[in-house]
């Protein structure tokens, strides 16, 4: 190992090693590492579907290659609208965890872990919330518009209220600088930048602004037309048997104008299936379809059929990974619990970093 001599300001001699060199370049790769930290949740609330594989989960799968990935299970904040009935929650927790992980969300490369494991994220929420201003919170446009659409719940509690702080402890907690969001999440990554911003400027630069990664998610339609839900009633399920694929599929409306296979019909605008095609049919085929439906050269059963048997070959590998997940006794708490424990590392050293920000030692 190389030693270089220096001579310190009472001109005695010191070696310095290239250590000193190679701590540098540690720290240099720490920095570059905080610079591509992405942290992400949902919420266990029930079996996952097509839309959220489209919508989230192949945006995460191809982020895992390129940044340090944080994803959690959001127990927690399951609770602000199923707080009357928790005991579901533990099922869907394993159930989720097992379709991350079906889908390619790879334990080796991301980390994987449970929200309420972790106490940190509550520790930062209780002192965000310290210095969160209520008017931040009522303006958040999501809040009149969840409890309007959950009218059967009262959702008049503190916890709903003050869920978006939650949110920014989770984010902040492991100093996330990308949050992968869609467009109408956007107010909610501004109000935890806002946070980080009032932190920062009351105690000291401790947490980077988030930037959010706009993720482009395509509209994947339910057996009924409307958006893909649980609350509907109208979705595909990542675990869903070929049968249940084959018979949802039938039941989705096609061209209502189109009573009879003789009947031409337009598929690219008035067909909800056609929607499902663009997703799993290649674009040749689908020029196909658009002609031979307007020629009344194929009925709406041939055309559903074909659908049905193309969502069936994407699944197919996911359910296999399912089955030999399954068959793995152990497989998902032992991830989880590798998960807490690397969650636990960097939440600790920033709760530390708060800490003493706040009382200055």
């Amino acid at each position: 190992m190389e030693c270089i001599t220096t001579v310190n300001n009472n001109g005695i001699e010191e070696q310095h090693s290239d250590n000193i060199n190679a701590a540098n370049e540690n720290n240099k790769d720490r920095l570059i590492e905080q610079e591509r930290r992405i942290l992400s949740g949902m919420r266990p609330s029930g079996k996952l579907h097509l839309g959220h594989l489209h919508g989230v989960l192949n945006t995460w799968k191809s982020l895992q290659q390129e940044y340090r990935c944080f994803f959690f299970v959001a127990d927690w904040h399951a609770l602000t609208t199923n707080y009357d009935y928790p005991q579901a929650i533990p099922e869907f927790i394993d159930d989720m965890t097992l379709d991350w992980l079906s889908i390619g969300i790879d334990p080796d490369i991301s980390t994987i872990f449970v929200q309420s494991h972790i106490k940190e994220h509550a520790e930062l929420n209780l002192i965000f919330s310290m210095i969160t201003p209520v008017s931040w919170l009522e303006r958040n446009p999501t809040y009149k518009e969840q409890q309007e659409e959950l009218r059967q719940k009262d959702l008049a509690t503190h916890g709903f209220l003050g869920y978006p702080v939650l949110q920014a402890a989770d984010i902040l907690i492991y100093k996330a600088n990308k949050v992968p969001v869609g467009v109408d999440q956007l107010p909610h990554l501004e109000l935890t930048r806002e946070i980080a911003r009032r932190f920062n400027y009351l105690y000291g630069e401790t947490f980077p602004i988030p930037e959010p990664l706009l993720a482009q998610t395509p509209k994947v339609p339910g057996i009924d037309g409307r958006k893909m839900s649980k609350s509907y009633g109208n979705a595909i399920f990542i675990s869903d048997s070929e049968e249940e694929v084959v018979r949802k599929v039938s039941e989705m409306i096609t061209d209502t104008e189109r009573k009879r296979k003789n009947d031409p019909g337009d598929p690219e605008k008035r067909c909800i299936a056609f929607n499902l095609h663009k997703l799993y049919i290649d674009k040749d085929r689908l020029c196909e379809i658009v002609e031979d439906c307007k020629g009344a050269k194929i009925g709406c059963v041939q055309c559903k059929r074909e659908l049905a048997d193309a969502i069936n070959s994407f699944l197919t590998p996911i359910r296999e990974r399912r089955r030999e997940i399954e068959a793995s006794k152990g497989t998902i708490k032992d991830i989880l619990i590798k998960g807490r424990d690397v969650a636990r590392e960097f939440s600790e050293a920033t709760i530390n970093e708060v800490k003493s920000a706040l009382w200055g030692v």
